[in-house]
């Protein structure tokens, strides 16, 4: 596998499962095409797979691949989840195929791997558990809160813990919202119609280019 380049300009990088959903292939997929030096790759001293988003760009290139809608304009919404638990992962995505809605998803098993890719894909919502292994949702909010990149970032705070519970571990960074296990998936979709309308009423009050 490939090294990171020392010399060569940085040109940006993500983790397998944002090229997957950049290329509409399988991680699978994705990583057979690092293994065959289709696409430019190495990994972290953590063990964590970085694959260069020029050498994305350029597979789209070379085999007429239109890119991504997440690549395109301001009229998709770029929502990151992280979430250990598969099941639920599950239920989220086919919830979110279902309203039709104009978002592009990106899911995480670890706030690790996410924290890794946040810089490439720069999400508008940010939707987290918090009792994870390793790096669990408490320290994972903290690590951002400390980041002006993300000073925007619409945060859900998706978690079976009790609002005193929460407290009681140190409570959530101010504007994050709170929302309980079992979801209300009702009160998400809200959620996110709310967020696409203000981005449509922001959009509208430009001033248009002469």
């Amino acid at each position: 596998m490939n090294m990171p380049p020392s010399k060569e300009p940085y040109d940006g990088y993500c983790g397998t499962s944002y090229a997957a959903k950049m290329l509409g292939i399988s991680v699978g997929t994705v990583q057979g095409l690092v293994e065959k030096s289709d696409l430019k790759a190495w990994k972290t001293q953590g063990g964590h797979r970085r694959i260069s988003l020029l050498s994305i760009q350029d597979y789209q290139r070379r085999h007429n691949l239109a890119p991504a809608s997440m690549m395109q304009g301001e009229d998709r919404l770029r929502v990151l989840v992280v979430e250990d638990d598969e099941s639920t992962r599950l239920m989220l995505q086919t919830n979110f195929d279902q309203w039709g809605l104009p978002l592009d998803v990106v899911m995480y098993a670890s706030a690790m791997e996410a924290l890794l890719d946040m810089p490439s894909l720069q999400p508008q919502v940010l939707l987290t558990d918090l009792m994870m292994p390793n790096v669990d949702g408490f320290e994972f909010l903290k690590t951002l809160s400390a980041h002006n990149l993300f000073s925007n970032l619409a945060v859900v705070v998706m978690t079976g813990l009790s609002p005193d519970d929460v407290r009681a571990k140190g409570g959530l960074p101010d504007g994050v919202q709170l929302l309980q296990k079992p979801i209300d998936m009702d009160w998400l979709h809200g959620f996110f119609d709310a967020l696409m309308s203000v981005r449509q009423i922001n959009r509208r009050s430009r001033p248009q280019a002469a």
